[in-house]
């Protein structure tokens, strides 16, 4: 059987997807199992061992009727039995429905006419649990598989040869992340409140190393680090590696963003810090993952003293 899946999105969606590929797979273990994901989501897929092929295609680009028909030309090429679609505009199902495919899934809504199976979407559960959904289309009805990862050897001997570099023994670290993007400054604590944190820590706990994960294009770690001598600045070059050297943390401290899917899908302790964003809706139910949910709907109005009592209450 040839299974194709439509997941726009970015890493964080796609991790969330992994484990429906992960289930479809355990299902039908001969499938042969490809993606279309947009261009800045394909690097997830080098710690996703259910897929075979990557196929890239921009769904947030204005792309014009050549685009499209050119993404169907390819689907019909490769003669695929089952296509899976995340989204639900109504001409994506009209687009499966040109491809010849047999079997078509989505979800229930616009569209819908152009699929063969479709399911009912219940968007307010966990996102991975609403993905999973997806494959009652094809009579699979057993409970969604945890979120997992498959980290490259590689990148697990680069993580520790990146702590060695660091001069991390086996006591353990703590990892800092703020997912700071330009173009969404709600979703990124200040500079002057992660300041506090570390402080405190230092103050309680001054043997146990503090890490922060510097983003290319975010120079406030380096600002940090330079006021503060004992902080730690790593900066994985992909997320093979992201994922390792999180999987080696005692806890992740992190705003909302793929550190965090990372962090549940290695089992590594994290303590969030949500938005607007509903944290049930991007975390499993689980004593190891607490979210802290801005009462305004910004990130920066969390307070340092809430952010230090939830990590000190054990």
């Amino acid at each position: 059987m040839r299974v194709v899946a439509l997941v726009p999105g970015g890493i964080g969606d796609q991790i969330l997807f992994f484990p429906t590929l992960d289930d479809l797979k355990q299902n039908y273990p001969n499938a042969r199992i490809d993606v279309v994901v947009e261009p800045r989501a394909k690097e997830a897929y080098r710690i996703c061992k259910a897929v075979n092929d990557v196929l890239v295609f921009d769904y947030q680009d204005r792309n014009s009727a050549a685009d499209w028909v050119n993404l169907v030309g390819i689907l019909r090429d490769r003669e695929y039995d089952v296509v899976i679609s995340v989204g639900q505009r109504w001409f994506v199902g009209l687009l499966l429905w040109l491809t010849g495919i047999p079997i078509r899934i989505g979800y229930k809504g616009a569209g819908n006419i152009f699929l063969t199976n479709a399911v009912p979407l219940k968007s307010q559960q966990y996102a991975a649990a609403m993905y999973h959904d997806l494959l009652q289309g094809l009579g699979i009805n057993s409970p969604c598989p945890e979120l997992t990862v498959n980290v490259p050897a590689a990148d697990i001997d680069w993580a520790e040869n990146e702590k060695k570099r660091l001069e991390i023994q086996s006591s353990g670290y703590v990892l800092l992340a703020d997912s700071f993007e330009q173009s969404m400054p709600n979703n990124s604590y200040p500079i002057e409140k992660w300041q506090q944190i570390i402080a405190d820590f230092r103050q309680k706990q001054p043997d146990l190393p503090l890490v922060a994960l510097q983003p290319p294009d975010d120079p406030r770690w380096t600002q940090l680090a330079q006021a503060n001598s004992e902080l730690k600045l790593t900066s994985p070059p992909d997320v093979g590696k992201l994922a390792a050297i999180i999987a080696g943390a005692d806890l992740l401290l992190c705003t909302e963003g793929v550190p965090l899917q990372l962090a549940v899908a290695v089992q590594t302790y994290a303590i969030a810090l949500f938005g607007a964003t509903d944290p049930a809706k991007f975390l499993p139910k689980s004593d190891r993952y607490i979210p802290i949910k801005s009462p305004s709907g910004k990130i920066a109005d969390i307070s340092p003293q809430t952010v230090l009592e939830r990590i000190w209450r054990g």
